[in-house]
Order: structure tokens, then C-alpha cells, then sequence
């Protein structure tokens, strides 16, 4: 049996010496099983040595296989191109950094092995480690994408997880451009048990998700599961409307019945009423324009990402 391990890279070259090895360890351990692996990196345009380190690899084990992008086209693009170029009955995912522990695959294995589940997906308990207001807002996340979507996230989900190949090719067919791994593996659904974890801190290097990085990500993720924004902004919009009417209806009959007037003009409520309104207007045509945007990108077609070389190439120069 055959398990493709797809390592996606972004200046890595730290952390893959430690991965690697851990790799390695992880192969000679089920020596003997029926088990063979192929490792799949793939370099998402990093600017560092990962690609010379992965080649290097390469070159000394049989078992290493790459894809390397023409340039940077985001995690999501590396996960989707290593399902595409994965070969095994079972496939894993997992960072580079050693945040996803490989120590996790042999329990994976056995849950699939034993035909407890379709999909091994790994869970943080903890984030400790993890600064606090990354947390919080990681929290809120996962609850607000929760109550919108029809299918449900697991706070503290990660990537990493062993699929069979049913599941991979189920995800395969999704071929959108704006993904969101983290929704499209509940979505596909199929049996799934969750493996928990502590909370593991990068083995080197630094971490490529800055707080306004995993904003746009979430924001990516809301929008591309649901349409709840837009039923919010009509929500919004009828409910100023129906404030205004309400307001109206004060003033006329205060002035009217009540005879009460006022005698300063009532510019400051008025300019704050019409700006009010201006707001709520702005805020439904952004939130229209993200949808409208997404649509557009997905009409031209484009591929989710450009392969510029992979072990082939290697293979090829050798026999030349």
C-alpha cells in the first residue's frame, strides 16, 4: 500500500532538515508492514534555499518527489497540486514547520486501516504558545462561520489529515480558485475522526500567517461557503429603512398632533441619519463587490497554479 505524504513549502529551508528526518523515522518504522510512502514537496515560489534542499533530497531518495511553482500562489494552491500529483490509497497533509506532527500518521493509519473512519483529521486542544489575540479572534471564527454554513468546523482544525483516495478525488473535482480547504474537507463529507493534539510551536524559522494575512483567510472562507453577508446587508438595509420610517412617524406626530417644535433646526440629526444610511449602503455594495469579484475570478478560469518543474524534470536531466 502506498501513502503520499504532500508537504507544502514556503521558504522553509530551516525547518525541512528537521522534517525530513522526521519523515525518515516515520518510514523505518513501518518497514515491514506492506507500507511504502512517497514524500511530495511542494515549493510555493519561496525565495530561500527550499527548493535546493528539496532537489538535494530528491537526488539521494527514490521516495521524494516535488512540484515547484513558477511563483507564489498561496497554501491552498500547494495542497491542491500535491492531491493532484499524489499517487497512494492513503494521503496526508502536513506543514513543513513540524507543526503537524508526523509522530500522529501511525495512529492515522491504523483508524484507516481498521475501517473506523474515511478521513483522520488532527485537532488542537490547546494554543498555547500562540499569542492570545490570535486566539481570540481564531475562537470567534470558528464560531461565526458555524452558525452560517450548512456543514460544520471543528475549532482548532488543522490541514493536517490522511484521506483515502476516494475522499481526494471527491476534492479533486472541486477545482474553484478562491478555496478554502478547511470548509471543502467538512463539505465533501464522508466519516471522519478527529485525532487531538497540544498545540506544537514551529521548529524553525518563522511563521508566514500574519494577523492580517488570517483575517483575508477567514474572510476568504465566509464568503466562499456562504451567502450570508449578503442576506445580512438586506437584513441591515431593511432594518434603517424601517428606523427611518419610525423616526418619521415621530416627528409628525410630534409636530403635528403634539404641536411641539424645535426652534434649532434639526441639521445635526439629519446629517447623522443621512450618513447613517450612506454607511449601511457602502457596506452592501462591498459586501455585493466580494461576491461579484470571486464571480469574476472564477468566470476567466484561470489554473490554480503554474508548475514550472517537478521530479520528472530531474529524471530527465539525468538521463540526458
Amino acid at each position: 500500500m502506498l501513502i503520499s505524504l504532500i508537504i507544502p513549502c514556503y521558504n522553509e529551508e530551516q525547518a525541512l532538515p528537521f522534517l525530513y528526518q522526521a519523515l525518515c523515522e516515520l518510514r523505518s518504522g513501518l518497514t515491514g508492514t506492506g507500507k511504502s510512502f512517497e514524500f511530495i514537496f511542494v515549493n510555493d515560489g519561496s525565495s530561500d534555499r527550499t527548493k535546493d534542499v528539496i532537489k538535494e533530497y530528491a537526488k539521494s531518495d527514490s521516495d521524494v518527489r516535488y512540484v515547484f511553482f513558477s511563483r507564489n500562489f498561496g497554501k491552498e494552491a500547494a495542497m491542491y497540486a500535491g492531491l493532484e500529483a499524489s499517487k497512494g490509497d492513503y494521503v496526508a497533509i502536513l506543514d513543513a514547520d513540524m507543526q503537524d506532527p508526523p509522530s500522529l500518521i501511525p495512529e492515522m493509519i491504523r483508524a484507516l486501516d481498521n475501517d473506523e473512519c474515511d478521513i483522520v483529521a488532527a485537532r488542537r486542544v490547546t494554543r498555547k504558545g500562540e499569542p492570545k489575540i490570535r486566539s481570540f479572534f481564531a475562537r470567534r471564527f470558528y464560531k461565526l462561520i458555524n452558525r452560517m454554513i450548512e456543514v460544520e468546523i471543528a475549532d482548532g482544525a488543522r490541514d493536517f489529515r490522511l484521506m483515502r483516495r476516494v475522499v481526494v478525488d471527491a476534492i479533486l473535482q472541486l477545482s474553484e480558485r478562491q478555496r478554502f480547504s478547511k470548509g471543502i474537507f467538512a463539505w465533501v463529507g464522508f466519516r471522519t475522526k478527529w485525532v487531538e493534539h497540544v498545540n506544537v510551536e514551529r521548529v524553525a524559522g518563522e511563521t508566514k500567517w500574519s494577523f492580517w494575512k488570517l483575517f483575508k483567510y477567514a474572510i476568504d472562507g465566509i464568503i466562499a461557503f456562504t451567502t450570508a453577508p449578503l442576506r445580512l446587508a438586506t437584513i441591515a438595509g431593511f432594518a434603517s429603512a424601517l428606523a427611518a420610517f419610525g423616526y418619521m412617524v415621530y416627528y409628525f406626530i410630534r409636530a403635528v398632533i403634539l404641536k411641539i417644535y424645535n426652534d434649532v433646526p434639526g441639521y445635526p440629526s439629519l446629517l447623522c441619519f443621512i450618513l447613517f444610511i450612506g454607511g449601511l449602503i457602502l457596506m452592501a455594495l462591498g459586501v455585493l463587490g466580494e461576491y461579484i469579484g470571486r464571480t469574476y475570478i472564477e468566470v476567466k478560469g484561470r489554473p490554480i497554479y503554474i508548475k514550472a518543474e517537478d521530479e520528472n524534470s530531474l529524471r530527465s536531466s539525468r538521463d540526458t
